[in-house]
C-alpha cells in the first residue's frame, strides 16, 4: 500500500517561495495521478494542483495559476510543488494524494505560513 510523507512547508515573507515534497513509498506509485490539496484554518480542503501518473498534464486552481507549478519524479517516487510569489492567503496545511482523492493516502500535511 502506498503511504505519503508531505515535507518543506515553513514560514515565509509575502512575495517567498517554498518547494514542497511529498515521498511515496510503494512500487506502484506511478499509476497514480496526484494532486496537492491544502486545508486553511476554518475552510475545507482543496485541490490546488494535479498532475497525470505520466507527468504530461497538469491542471491548477485559479488562486494559484500562475504561481505554482506541480511535477512529479516518477524514478524517485516524488511530487513537488514550487510555489512563488506567495501570499498571505496561501497560509495552510499542504497535503498530497491521490487526484482523485483516497480516504487511505491522507498523511500529515506540512504547514506553510505566509506573513512578515
Amino acid at each position: 500500500q502506498v503511504q505519503l510523507v508531505e515535507s518543506g512547508g515553513g514560514l515565509v515573507q509575502p512575495g517567498g517561495s517554498l518547494r514542497l515534497s511529498c515521498a511515496a513509498s510503494g512500487s506502484i506509485f506511478n499509476i497514480y495521478a496526484m494532486g496537492w490539496y491544502r486545508q486553511a484554518p476554518g475552510k475545507q480542503r482543496e485541490l490546488v494542483a494535479g498532475i497525470t501518473s505520466s507527468g504530461a498534464s497538469t491542471k491548477y486552481a485559479d488562486s494559484v495559476k500562475g504561481r505554482f507549478t506541480i511535477s512529479r519524479d516518477n524514478a524517485k517516487n516524488t511530487v513537488y510543488l514550487q510555489m512563488n510569489s506567495l501570499k498571505p492567503e496561501d497560509t495552510a496545511v499542504y497535503f498530497c494524494n491521490a487526484d482523485p482523492d483516497r480516504e487511505k493516502l491522507w498523511g500529515q500535511g506540512t504547514l506553510v505560513t505566509v506573513s512578515s
